[in-house]
């Protein structure tokens, strides 16, 4: 690219490890701020440099699943989640992944094939969710939390009980 007599490169800069904290909190605030490609640009940065950094691959499974509104896929999400080192965040992610997933199909649709298809999403999430119950830390009711914010999901639009 040339802007008037300055030679511009459209290249990716590295980050330095040194930076990677302040990084991943201004990726957790692009997220609030509703502008998650932003805060997946800044977690593929750090991963540039540190491919294994467990807070940037879980920000950058959530920063994903909020873009599937957008067209973004759920394969790579999916990916890096049943990637993650701890058993734990294995399970909790992966249903992350899968109900936001649903979530999503379930605004874009309405016809019987694609409610069909958010339920089953739905029941990935919740078994996922279930597997991260057991082996979860002692105070942490994250994957309580989000099962039963499923159900609650599925009692309002289905009239399950």
């Amino acid at each position: 690219m040339q802007n008037g007599a300055t030679n511009l490169r459209a290249e990716l800069l590295p980050v330095s490890p040194e930076a990677i904290p302040s990084a991943l909190a201004k990726a957790e605030r692009y997220r609030f701020l509703n502008e998650p490609w932003q805060a997946e640009s800044i977690c593929r940065d750090i991963l540039a440099i540190d491919p294994d950094n467990t807070a940037a691959l879980i920000l950058l499974v959530l920063a994903l699943t909020d873009q599937f509104e957008q067209g973004v896929h759920a394969r790579e999400a999916l990916q890096i989640a049943e990637a993650l080192s701890n058993p734990y965040h294995r399970a909790y992610y992966r249903g992350i992944v899968h109900e936001r997933r649903a979530i999503a199909m379930f605004r874009e649709h309405e016809d019987h094939r694609s409610r069909r298809e958010v339920f089953t999403l739905f029941k990935s999430a919740m078994e996922s969710y279930q597997e991260a119950q057991e082996i979860r830390p002692p105070d942490n009711d994250d994957s309580i939390l989000r099962w039963n914010a499923c159900v609650r999901f599925l009692e309002r639009n289905w009239g399950f009980r």
